[in-house]
């Protein structure tokens, strides 16, 4: 898949984006996906390094604008990737790294937030992205919550959308903002 090129930018030269806000208040109806043909395992990073966290938020963020975990200190970082109401599962592909899913249940009793879901470009058009997602959605439900949430924006893959509203998700609102380019390496 080739780099997805930025939005153009406004006149005061940020990128504008609409994020859309997505809960699911019922357990999806449809079957888990099947497992992939492809050798894979998904692990549970219990206590992950900051530099461990980074690493799988750039390679899947990179060509999608993720900057929002890049501007906070790693202390800050730490802290929410070691909280017990952190869970951080990483997807492997014949023992490679291959996305990330990351549940947080911190911020409201009986919600689970998605807060951050994606798939390395390496390996986008496996059909692994689905399979994740169902996995990921059954580990969001595992303790009966009231409410899964999620969101998305006009910088991530076009597919996210789309996919979110086919497993469940209904969209609840949306944002319209500017944000800073992402400086070229």
């Amino acid at each position: 898949m080739p780099i997805k090129r930025p939005p153009e930018p406004t006149l005061s030269g940020k990128w504008p984006v609409t994020i859309t806000y997505l809960k699911m208040e019922d357990r999806p109806a449809h079957a888990t996906l099947p497992a992939p043909a492809a050798a894979h395992a998904i692990i549970r990073a219990e206590d992950p390094t900051v530099s461990f966290y980074r690493y799988l938020y750039d390679a899947v963020g990179r060509d999608w604008a993720w900057t929002d975990r890049k501007k906070i200190t790693d202390e800050a970082l730490a802290e929410i990737i070691t909280n017990p109401a952190t869970e951080l599962y990483v997807l492997y592909i014949k023992g490679v790294p291959a996305g990330f899913a990351e549940l947080n249940k911190a911020d409201m009793p009986d919600v689970v937030d998605l807060a951050y879901f994606g798939i390395m470009p390496e390996f986008i058009g496996m059909k692994m992205g689905p399979y994740f997602l169902s996995w990921a959605l059954e580990e969001a439900w595992r303790d009966d919550p009231d409410t899964v949430t999620v969101n998305t924006c006009t910088l991530d893959h076009p597919k996210a959308l789309p996919m979110y509203q086919r497993f469940g998700f209904q969209p609840i609102r949306q944002q319209e903002l500017e944000i800073d380019p992402i400086p070229d390496p």
